[in-house]
Formats: structure tokens, sequence, C-alpha cells
């Protein structure tokens, strides 16, 4: 084992991510589905006491840094159907953390807001996902993040051509 970390896996996981019979890009690439299924399990587990689902703490996510946008730019920057957006805009609209208003541009489209009633709840979101970064990123400097960030957004472009 090279590192402390390979170390710690085990079992037939542990047995796909750290076999000399696959390549380096092949470990890579399994350790970051790995990860980023820990990662949604964990901020699941720890969001699950404020009753709010992935699906609802990423709709408040984006409708907060994009407070205004239309059902369709939501359901894009979340890569759902314009139907799912909806009904799930509609679950938060009803639960008083969402509204919408109507649009003075387009009086076909209705733009997307946060209550004040979601303002407590994503404080919450925002502490969780501050806890869970500190843990991910801990022993690692900012140069190292940010070159990190570099390369895992060479990743996306790679993947996102198709």
């Amino acid at each position: 084992m090279d590192t402390e970390a390979e170390e710690k896996l085990t079992g037939k996981l542990g047995e796909a991510l750290n076999g000399r019979d696959i390549s380096v890009r092949r470990q890579v690439g399994l350790r970051m589905t790995v990860i980023s299924r820990l990662q949604r399990n964990n901020f699941d587990r720890k969001v699950a006491t404020l009753n709010v689902t992935r699906s609802q703490w990423a709709m408040i996510a984006v409708v907060a840094r994009n407070p205004g946008s239309t059902q369709r730019s939501v359901a894009e920057y979340l890569e759902m159907s314009e139907a799912s957006a909806g009904r799930l805009i509609d679950r938060l609209c009803a639960e008083g953390l969402l509204e919408r208003r109507d649009r003075t541009d387009d009086r076909r489209a209705r733009a997307v807001y946060l209550t004040p009633k979601a303002k407590p709840l994503l404080d919450q979101l925002g502490e969780i996902a501050n806890e869970s970064e500190d843990r991910m990123f801990q022993g690692f400097s900012d140069d190292e993040i940010e070159q990190l960030r570099d390369y895992m957004s060479r990743i996306y472009d790679n993947v996102n051509r198709g």
C-alpha cells in the first residue's frame, strides 16, 4: 500500500481501488465515484435532522445563488427535467420556503425566490456544508485545493464534452 488512506480501504471495494492489475487512471476514476457517494451520503445523514431531502436542499441552494431564475433555468442548473423542477418548486412553495413571482420582462415566465422562512434553513445547510468541506480537505493547503480544483475543472470539461 502506498498511503495510509489506501490501507483503510478493505474488502471488495479496497481490492478494486487498490488493485495493481488496473491502471492508475481507473483507480482515480473509481475513487472519484466513491468519494462523491460518500460525500452525498454523509451530507444527507447530517441534513436528515432538518427534514430536507437532497433534491430540496439542492433546489434551495440554486435559487439562493440565482434569485429570480425561471423554472427552466433552475432545471438546467440541477440537470433535471423542467417538469421535475416544477414539482419540486411547487412542494417548496407549499412549505413556504420558495415563492414564485411574476416577471416584468416576460409575462409567460415566473421567477423563483427564497422566502424569509428559507434563510435559517439555508444557514444551517451552509454550516453543514462548511463542516463537510473542512473534513474533506483536512491536511490540504489552499494551493493544493486550488490545484485540485483546476484538475477537476479539466476533468469536468472533458466529461462534459461527451
